[in-house]
């Protein structure tokens, strides 16, 4: 089971809030995180998004998952960023990028995926005038926002498989692990959707 980005049930002030005002706000938050570029804004934001996950009800080691998967990729922006810039500019980059994640991971915590498709069916629904269906691009935002998750377990997998062996100082190593349980997921995914019929459109076409 993934640490990241699966339902946690619950009675939270978020759990109460529909997937669109929770959608909207993150897209609004990102968006002025982005146009601000202000190193402290950044900062705040990113303790802000800490303290969202109590508030909603959210145990702290739901935040720590998080930051425990995406610190790789956090290190290799600020190393970056280090040598090719300023400091200043990866710490605010890093800040920006660690909120919007774990505001993003808040909001699947606290919503169903039942919630964000019926969401994302219905903004599509008005596509049905240019031969758009709006069930199939349902399906497929609520399998991009379930991949999040899949990313974080593929990395975990890799990175136990990598200690098991007493493998250390090489993290470059995981890569190529990580993209063969991605794609082994993602080969495991399609074949349940066919067993649903999921195809079926496409044969008749």
């Amino acid at each position: 089971m993934s640490a990241v980005g699966l339902y946690v049930p619950g009675t939270g002030p978020l759990h109460r809030v529909p997937a669109g005002p929770k959608l909207l706000a993150l897209l609004v938050t990102g968006v002025a995180l982005v146009a601000a570029a202000h190193l402290w804004i950044s900062v705040a934001a990113l303790a802000a998004a800490v303290a969202v996950y109590p508030v909603a009800g959210l145990s702290l080691r739901h935040a720590f998952r998080v930051v425990r998967v995406l610190w790789p990729f956090l290190l290799g922006i600020a190393v970056f960023q280090t040598l090719m810039g300023e400091w200043t500019e990866a710490v605010r980059l890093c800040a920006q990028l660690g909120a919007l994640v774990l505001l993003a991971n808040a909001v699947t915590l606290t919503t169903r995926v039942s919630a964000m498709l019926d969401l994302f069916q219905r903004l599509a629904r008005p596509l049905r005038h240019v031969g758009v269906d709006p069930d199939r691009v349902g399906l497929v935002l609520a399998l991009t926002v379930r991949s999040i998750p899949m990313v974080g377990q593929a990395w975990r997998a890799a990175r136990e498989g990598y200690l098991a062996r007493g493998m250390s100082g090489r993290p470059h190593l995981l890569v190529v692990p990580v993209i063969v349980q991605l794609l082994r997921m993602a080969e495991a995914t399609g074949e349940a959707l066919v067993a649903r019929g999921m195809d079926e459109g496409e044969r008749e076409a």
